[in-house]
């Protein structure tokens, strides 16, 4: 177990993180330590406005934060930006790729559109986001890639092929870079949720909710909450034995 006194502050960037799962995220890896040091969470996502929220949320509970607005979609933009948070703050110790979208068609509706742009803000965005944080990580031979996926990822959902494929993706984006990186002491894992109460789940009808929740084991939806304890783990000092590994927070949905 890593020595609270010895940490430093830890860099933390969270892509989407304006709202829904990656606000919680950043709540959560924001949270003052014990011992004061705590994280510093810089929040990504496209409106500043937002961020702004979110981070003066952050530090009214006695956290530290700061924003940085970039459309994740902008491989260019997006690698700009982190390299000048890397260099802003020293270091960049955690990277959580959270930030999606959905383009929903059956497959012979899809237009290449729905699919390119799903592929490139879900999938595209955390190789080029990984690739820019790798080196700041392996210079402190310290890091934690965490890539937010889906059980649409795991077993598949109709309607969602673009979806499904950019979390599926991520899954083996993220073993690959855990081979790659981790004798470097950087670790790559995957967080793939169930169904949660966001923004995406608000408008289910009552019979469809009732359908989801009936056949989960937990009975119940999930909170962005079940999903930010869990990255806060893996993104912990003492995390750093796994790796490679795809973590569904789910209520029991894809139990083998």
């Amino acid at each position: 177990m890593a020595d609270p006194t010895t940490v430093p502050q830890r860099i933390a960037v969270v892509t989407g993180a304006s709202r829904g799962i990656g606000k919680a995220i950043a709540l959560r890896l924001a949270r003052p330590s014990p011992n004061g040091a705590g994280r510093h969470v810089v929040l990504v996502s496209r409106t500043e406005s937002s961020l702004a929220e979110v981070a003066s949320e952050i530090t009214a509970a006695g956290g530290s934060a700061s924003i940085k607005a970039v459309d994740v979609g902008d491989s260019v933009a997006l690698a700009t930006a982190i390299d000048q948070i890397a260099a802003e703050r020293g270091r960049l110790d955690i990277l959580v790729n959270n930030a999606g979208i959905t383009r929903d068609n059956l497959v012979l509706r899809m237009s290449d559109a729905e699919w390119d742009e799903v592929i490139r803000v879900n999938l595209t965005s955390a190789f080029v986001a990984t690739r820019a944080s790798a080196r700041p990580m392996m210079k402190n031979r310290f890091g934690r890639i965490v890539n937010i996926s889906s059980t649409s990822g795991v077993v598949g959902n109709a309607g969602q092929a673009n979806y499904a494929a950019a979390k599926a993706g991520l899954i083996g984006f993220s073993k690959t870079i855990a081979r790659e990186l981790g004798s470097k002491g950087v670790t790559c894992n995957v967080i793939a949720p169930g169904f949660i109460e966001t923004d995406m789940t608000a408008n289910l009808p009552g019979t469809v909710r009732e359908q989801l929740t009936g056949g989960l084991p937990v009975k119940r939806l999930g909170q962005p909450g079940d999903i930010a304890a869990a990255v806060e783990y893996v993104t912990s000092d003492d995390a750093g034995f796994l790796t490679g590994q795809t973590i569904c927070v789910d209520g029991g949905m894809t139990m083998a």
